[in-house]
Order: structure tokens, then sequence, then C-alpha cells
């Protein structure tokens, strides 16, 4: 048998392509770029945002804060804020120095984006107090909800919205139905720590794990699986725009995506970006790899992909929570290792930016 003339199985004419043997390469590649996934993100944030700041009543209340459990920086809360008044007025606040601890406050280069970006500094806007302030009306939703996506992504360092957590109450302090931002996560909603949570989530998925599930399409059973972990309706799990479906669990961005031929549900996640490919970079990932029991590391274009994947033939839903579980221990571990020895930026690593020590700081004003 050769590459060109491969031979036939007995009882099949020479040639004939048999219908039932599937593609062993696929047809696109893993993953996508990083950079436009994660800038989707914002977009769809950014629209449903400015979408619910439209429709707020007077009286209501909405918060989106960067979840410091997910971003590892403890008691420093970075968060922004509106306050819809009569006549369409939204007040908007951000979070300034004077309520950040030590080693946590803006430098005056943050400040000067925040300026730039439409904030007044704190105590100019009437009732700002320590915060930054911007006042509007409901039909500047849209300039509204970009000037906080940016504040949150930009200032702050929100890496994807996943990272962020909201809520939206009237004036009572009740919660209000809404559709989600995005991917952000809702404060009154159930906690969705998928590594907290996983062994719950993992029995419960066994219990669905039923004989009628086994004749829905391999993508619905995805979605099912995902929106048990997450705790939240199987038509609410987030699908961005290369039909991935994008989990944070812990510190980790977690995309899964669902394959008909082969059928397979890849589990990947960016474990360093803006590194620059080498020779040397490539040796150590095919040496990690070789020391996986499953799955792989492997760079596409600047950005350091894990990949492990889950067979859709037969599918277990258990496999996949794994796989997440594992995903997420796997880039905690490989992030810093791989970042000290080649350096480029963790998907969320503030700590990857260069200090500045000889800055002077703003002080307890802003």
């Amino acid at each position: 048998m050769t590459a060109d003339h491969p031979s036939a199985p007995a009882g099949e004419p020479a040639g004939a392509t048999p219908e039932q043997h599937e593609s062993i390469l696929l047809d696109e590649p893993t993953t996508a770029d990083l950079r436009a996934k994660v800038t989707e993100a914002w977009r769809e944030f950014a629209r449903a945002l400015a979408d619910r700041l439209r429709r707020l009543p007077a009286g209501a209340h909405l918060e989106v804060t960067l979840d410091p459990t997910a971003s590892g920086t403890g008691d420093a809360v970075y968060s922004v804020s509106v306050d819809a008044g009569e006549e369409g007025r939204l007040s908007a606040r951000a979070v300034g120095n004077a309520t950040l601890p030590q080693g946590y406050r803006l430098d005056r280069a943050a400040v000067a984006d925040m300026i730039a970006l439409g904030w007044s500094p704190p105590g100019v806007v009437a009732g700002s107090g320590e915060q930054f302030g911007l006042d509007c009306v409901a039909d500047e939703a849209t300039r509204l909800s970009a000037v906080l996506s940016r504040t949150l992504r930009d200032v702050y360092g929100a890496p994807h919205p996943a990272f962020l957590v909201y809520l939206v109450h009237d004036a009572e302090g009740e919660p209000l139905p809404e559709e989600p931002l995005g991917t952000a996560r809702s404060e009154f909603g159930p906690d969705r720590d998928v590594e907290a949570d996983l062994d719950e989530a993992l029995a419960a998925a066994a219990a669905a794990q039923s004989g009628e599930n086994d004749v829905l399409a391999l993508e619905e059973r995805v979605r099912t699986v995902v929106s048990t972990m997450l705790k939240s309706k199987a038509d609410q799990v987030q699908v961005d725009s290369d039909g991935d479906i994008n989990i944070r669990a812990g510190s980790a961005m977690v995309f899964v995506r669902v394959r008909d031929n082969p059928p397979l549900v890849d589990v990947f996640s960016p474990v360093l970006t803006e590194v620059e490919p080498t020779e040397r970079l490539y040796v150590k990932l095919s040496e990690l790899t070789n020391r996986m029991p499953i799955g792989r590391l492997y760079c596409a274009d600047d950005t350091v992909w894990a990949s492990i994947p889950v067979f859709g033939r037969n599918f277990q839903a258990t496999h996949l929570m794994l796989a997440v579980q594992v995903m997420t221990g796997l880039a905690d571990e490989l992030d810093d290792r791989l970042h000290g020895e080649f350096g480029g930026k963790r998907f969320f690593g503030e700590g990857d930016k260069p200090a500045r020590p000889q800055e002077h700081r703003t002080g307890m004003y802003l």
C-alpha cells in the first residue's frame, strides 16, 4: 500500500471512498486568533451593557466588578457603577485610590487614562465623593457603556468579560430580571466557581446522563453539561463568534469547541500570550506535552495554548468536566513556569507588567 494508491478493503472497488471513514485531519485549526476572540467578547459585553443602561428604571442600580477571587487582588475591589435617576439621568462612578489598598492603587498613567476616557476626578462631580464621576443621559448609553468597558479592561485590567461579576437591582434592592451581560456573571445568581463546585456538578451531570440524553445532538449535550457546571440555563450559555463556549474556571479562561467531523469536543485555554516563537520554546512545549497523560501544548501565532480533546462519540459528561478541571490546573501550573523562562504575558497576569518604582504616586486624592 502506498500513499498515492491505498489498497481498497475487500469487496470494494478500487478508488472508492467509504463514507463511514472520517477525516483524520481537522478542517480548520483548533484555535482562533485570541485577540480577536477577546475583542469580540468585549464588544458583546459592551452592546449588552448599553442595552441594559437604556432600560434602567428610575432608582435602579447597576454595578460591575472585577472578580477579586479570580484576579488575586485580595482586598482591592475594582468596580464601576451606574445609578438611574429621573428623566433618564444616569450617574456613573468608578473606584478611585481612596478605597484601594497600598500596592493596588492607580498610578499617574492610569489616572490620566481615566480622565482621557471622560471621567472627572473624585469629588468634582456632585455626589461622587472619593470616586471618579461621570453624569449623562440614557440616550448616551452607548458612549457610557464604552467608557465603562474600557475602564474595566484597560485601566482595571480585566482580561475578559468572563472575569466580571455584576448586579442590577431596583430602588428597593430587589434584583431586576434581565438578559446576561455577555459572559459576565450575575452576583444574584448562584456561584459559578467551576473548581469549587466541580464535584457537585459531576454528580448532577451523571444523574442527567440518561437514555433520553443520548439522542441529543452533541452540541446540545455539551451546552447542557456546561450549563450544569455554571449553574445556569442551557440557553444562557454564551457562545462567541467562533462558536466556542467561554468558561472562566478559577483564574483560567477556557474555551469549549464542538466539532462534527470527527465528533470531538476540544477544551483549550491560552497559557501565555505575546511570547516570541523560538526553537527553544517549541522544544520545551514538545517535552512538556510528552509528559502529559492527555492533551498537548502548542504555539499558534504568539500564544501558547493547552488543549485536551474529549471524544464526541459515546460522549460522557464527566469526561468534559474533568477536562476543564485538568485544564485549569494545567494553566495555573504552566503559566508561571513558561513565563519565567520565555517571557510574554499570562492571560491574567497583572504582575507581568514592568514595575515602575521610580514613579511618584498620586496619593489619596485620586
